[in-house]
């Protein structure tokens, strides 16, 4: 059976098994890093050597090293991961995988092109709980561009093509230094692009690459931007969503020409379907819809891992204030389709609950974490 065809549950399962039985995991040569990986391992944070130390991840802290003439990015796993659940547990494993996957697509010249805001592997190990790649000096990304968001879709569907589904499009995970870089991949995960929607297979199809951005990071900036106006954030929204539509009508292409299967075609096209209406006349709701189902989601995704910070409880005032005084509207977009109880008063309630938990499992030293 192959990696992609794994259920969630068999892939969970079977990293679990693996971390139980102590094998190594190793990418690179020790001898291609600066220093030997043991002594890297061992890192406190105030060696001479290390310029700075970014410890708000949940699964690892990253060291910032200057050695040999070069900066490194050293992601250091934290034991224990602070992702209280199966997918964070095994979130290190994943990405040593994944890099392996990575770098072996990344040796044909056409998909390192492709692939090229991948930051590359010097060296990695699971036991000694290490991953080793060039630092990127960029930015995180406050307000989205069109030259970002184009490049950021792009790279999305290079690696849908390949079978990679990336789950965790947080803010920390995509960096700008003149060109998106990705560098995280705990959370990227194998499947099969002709016959699933996600890694999930074929049993959440409401999970796509789009999603996955403005539920993890893109509507966190929207929330921002409503702040100073409520234009500005629609705007933003709508150039997202043209270029997200550009990207997915070239991935549809691609998968028909690679006899993809009738179901994951009309899935896409239905997703398209509903933008091209939105963007030629409703906007606004598509909004309210996507924004509804971006912030429940990233909150459910706080809680399940017992990692809420502040803009968990930043995202629940959004919900609750939508409630309060803008039920009705909410009902005619559909955003409470998918609600269990979409009346005012339950959700209402099903919120104050949510942030009674938001409260109880804030990490007490992380401002802004981000799933590193």
């Amino acid at each position: 059976m192959s990696a992609a065809s794994l259920t969630a549950a068999a892939r969970r399962q079977a990293q679990l098994a693996f971390l139980a039985s102590g094998t190594e995991f190793r990418l690179g040569r020790a001898e291609d890093c600066p220093l030997p990986p043991e002594q890297l391992a061992a890192v406190r944070g105030d060696e001479p050597w290390v310029r700075a130390c970014l410890d708000d991840g949940l699964t690892a802290r990253v060291y910032r090293v200057q050695l040999d003439g070069h900066d490194w990015a050293l992601k250091v796993a934290r034991r224990p991961c602070r992702v209280q659940n199966p997918d964070g547990q095994t979130s290190f494993l994943n990405e040593l995988q994944r890099r392996r996957d990575l770098a072996r697509l990344m040796r044909t010249p056409e998909q390192a092109e492709r692939l090229a805001g991948i930051v590359p592997t010097q060296y990695a190990s699971l036991q000694q709980g290490i991953v080793l790649s060039p630092w990127v000096e960029g930015q995180r990304i406050e307000r989205w561009d069109e030259r970002q968001l184009v490049e950021l879709f792009d790279l999305l569907i290079a690696l849908l093509l390949a079978g990679l589904f990336e789950w965790d499009l947080a803010p920390g995970n995509t960096l700008d230094d003149g060109r998106i870089r990705l560098f995280d991949f705990g959370y990227l995960y194998p499947f099969d692009p002709l016959r699933q929607y996600n890694s999930d297979g074929l049993a959440s199809p409401g999970f796509h690459a789009a999603e996955r951005f403005e539920t993890r990071q893109f509507f966190a900036c929207l929330l921002r931007m409503e702040r100073e106006s409520g234009m500005l954030a629609l705007a933003d929204f709508e150039l997202e969503k043209r270029i997200a539509l550009d990207a997915y009508e070239r991935l549809h292409r691609e998968l028909v020409s690679r006899s993809a299967s009738q179901g994951v075609l009309d899935w896409l096209s239905e997703l398209m379907r509903r933008w091209r209406n939105a963007l030629a006349g409703d906007l606004g709701g598509l909004y309210l819809q996507e924004a509804w189902r971006s912030h429940w989601l990233d909150i459910r995704d706080d809680l399940s891992g017992q990692s809420c910070t502040p803009l968990t409880l930043q995202r629940l005032a959004w919900l609750n204030e939508m409630a309060t005084t803008h039920h009705p509207d909410l009902l005619a977009s559909g955003a409470l389709a998918n609600e269990r109880r979409p009346d005012r008063d339950a959700l209402l309630d099903d919120l104050r609950r949510a942030e009674a938990q938001a409260i109880r499992w804030q990490l007490a030293d992380v401002q802004n974490a981000q799933k590193v």
